[in-house]
C-alpha cells in the first residue's frame, strides 16, 4: 500500500491524534545530557575542589575524549526511561504486545526462546562480518565504533539470554520476526519470508545507522566541552557556530539512543522497516559511503561548495546582520534538533515506531529536513562565490537544489510507508492538510497549481515538503 493508495476520500480529521511519545520523554533526556556536559566541562573543579590525584587529578582537564562522549548517552537514556515507565508507563501499552499477566513457565518458552537465541546471535555474526568486509568501518571515525562494538557484543549476545527468555514469558505471541529468522535457519515449520524480511530490515538499519552515529559522538561532543566560550561571546560567527555544535551534538546523541534502544518493555521496538526501495535508496544517498561520492564539498556529482566562502565571509564588517544571521542558523538548527528530541527514545531513520504529533510535528510532518535545507542555503549561500564565475553559481544553486530533492522523495517515501502502517497516521495526514502552520498553506497552494480541490490522503493529497 502506498500513500495513494486508497481511493476512497475520507473527511479531514477534527482534531490531532495524541502523539505516541509525550514531549516529557526527550526534555528528561535534554536535561540529562546537559548535566553530563556542564560535569565534563567543569571537571577541573570538581576534581580540585575533591582533592582528586593521579589518574583522576584536575590536570588532566576538561572530560573530552571519546569515553566521555560515549558516557553521555548512559545519561540521555537513562532520564528518557526513567520518564517512560514511571510517567508515560509505556510498558502497560498494548502496542507492546506484551501481557504481563502472562506468566508462562521458564520450560515452556524455552523451544520458542531457543529459537529466538539463536536467530539473534546468528543476527550478530552476519552484523559483524559486514562490518569486517566492509573497508569504509576501519577508517577514519569509524574505527571509534568499531572498537565500541567489538567490546559490547559479547555482553549483548549474553544479555540476550535472560533478556529473551523474560520476554516470551509474557509476549501475547512471541513467534515474533526474530523466531521467524531463527526457524528458517533451524529448518522448523512455520516460518514466515515476510518476517523474515522484516526482521533483516530492522536490523540493517541499526546495524547501519547505529555504527555511523556511534562513530560521530566524539567530534562534537569534544567541541563542545573544550570551547572557551569567554573568548569567542562577542563574536557572532564563533558564537552562532558553537550553538550549531551543541545542537547538532543533541540530536546525535538523541539520535543514537533512539537506534540503540530498541525494546519491546519500553514500546519503543520497530514495528516495521520502510519496504519501499526507493525510500532505502532516497535515505542512503544521505550517509556515507554512499553520501561521500555523490553530495558534499568533496564530491564531483552534486557538490554544491565550489568556490564558497559561507554566510560569516559575506557578511563581514556588517555586525548587526552578523548577529542576525548567527541567531537564524541557530533558530533552523534548534528546530532540526528539536524534531529529534521530539521523538524521545524511539528516533531512527527508515522505520515505524509509533506516530508522533506534537513539538514541531504539530506544524510541519518533516520539520527536520526543512529546518536541515533551510539551513544550507542559509550558511553556504553557493549562489555567492569567491571566483565569481557564474558558471559556480549556477551550479553550486542547481546541486543543492538537486539534494533537496533528495530530501523531498525521502518524505513521501517515509510518508507512503506509515499511511500503509497506521491509520492514526493517516489521521494525522489529513489534520495537517488541513491545519498545519506550515504545511497547510504549502498544501493548498499545491492543491490550486494542480486544480484539485481534495484534502485527504485517499486520492490525490501530497505530502508538503
Amino acid at each position: 500500500m502506498s500513500a495513494k493508495a486508497n481511493s476512497t476520500a475520507a473527511a479531514p480529521a477534527a482534531t490531532l491524534p495524541k502523539s505516541d511519545v509525550s514531549a516529557g520523554v526527550g526534555l528528561a533526556g535534554l536535561l540529562g545530557l546537559f548535566a553530563w556536559i556542564l560535569f565534563c566541562r567543569t571537571y577541573p573543579l570538581i576534581a580540585e575542589t575533591l582533592g582528586f590525584t593521579g589518574e583522576f587529578s584536575p590536570e588532566r582537564g576538561v572530560l573530552s575524549g571519546p569515553y566521555a562522549s560515549l558516557a553521555a548517552m548512559l545519561f540521555t537514556a537513562g532520564p528518557m526511561v526513567v520518564w517512560s515507565v514511571l510517567v508515560d508507563r509505556v510498558h502497560l501499552r498494548p502496542s507492546t504486545g506484551i501481557d504481563w499477566k502472562l506468566k508462562r513457565r521458564v520450560e515452556d518458552v524455552m523451544p520458542v526462546s531457543a529459537v529466538k537465541i539463536v536467530g539473534l546471535w546468528a543476527t550478530f555474526a552476519i552484523l559483524a562480518a559486514l562490518y569486517g568486509l566492509c573497508r569504509w568501518y576501519w577508517d577514519g571515525q569509524y574505527l571509534f565504533a568499531m572498537e565500541v562494538l567489538t567490546v559490547a557484543v559479547l555482553p549483548i549476545a549474553l544479555l540476550a539470554v535472560p533478556y529473551v527468555v523474560c520476554l516470551d514469558r509474557h509476549m501475547i505471541e512471541p513467534r515474533d520476526a526474530s523466531w521467524h529468522f531463527g526457524a528458517m535457519l533451524f529448518g522448523q515449520d512455520g516460518w514466515d519470508a515476510e518476517q523474515v524480511k522484516k526482521h533483516w530490515r530492522a536490523w540493517i538499519i541499526k546495524g547501519f545507522f547505529g555504527a555511523f552515529m556511534i562513530s560521530i559522538l566524539p567530534g562534537g561532543f569534544a567541541y563542545v566541552v573544550e570551547a572557551d566560550v569567554s573568548a569567542i561571546v562577542s563574536n557572532p560567527v564563533e558564537i552562532g557556530m558553537l550553538l550549531v555544535s551543541l545542537l547538532f551534538v543533541i540530536d546525535v546523541q538523541i539520535g543514537t539512543v533512539g537506534y540503540l534502544v530498541t525494546l519491546r518493555p519500553l514500546d519503543a521496538h520497530i514495528r516495521s522497516g520502510n519496504p519501499l526501495l526507493g525510500g532505502w535508496i532516497a535515505a542512503l544517498l544521505c550517509y556515507p559511503p554512499f553520501v561521500w561520492g555523490l553530495i558534499g564539498s568533496n564530491s564531483q556529482v552534486l557538490s554544491y561548495e565550489s568556490n564558497v566562502a559561507g554566510w560569516g565571509h559575506w557578511l563581514a564588517g556588517n555586525e548587526t546582520l552578523l548577529w542576525v544571521w548567527a541567531a537564524w542558523l541557530v533558530l533552523l538548527t534548534a528546530a532540526y534538533a528539536w524534531a529529534t528530541v521530539a521523538f524521545g527514545i524511539r528516533f531512527s531513520n527508515l522505520t515505524y515506531r509509533g506516530v508522533l504529533t506534537n513539538g514541531p510535528y504539530r506544524y510541519t510532518r518533516h520539520p527536520a529536513y526543512l529546518s536541515k535545507n533551510l539551513y544550507w542555503w542559509c550558511s553556504v549561500m553557493p549562489f555567492l562565490v569567491t571566483s565569481g564565475s557564474p558558471a559556480d553559481m549556477i551550479r553550486n544553486t542547481f546541486f543543492l537544489l538537486m539534494v533537496n530533492a533528495i530530501y523531498y522523495w525521502r518524505a513521501k517515501t517515509e510518508e507512503a510507508h506509515l499511511l500503509a502502517e497506521d491509520p492514526k497516521y493517516r489521521e494525522y495526514y489529513d489534520w495537517m492538510e488541513q491545519h498545519g502552520l506550515i504545511t497547510a498553506p504549502l498544501a493548498r497552494l499545491k492543491r490550486r497549481l494542480k486544480g484539485r480541490v481534495t484534502g485527504s490522503h485517499g486520492g490525490v493529497a501530497e505530502p508538503a515538503e
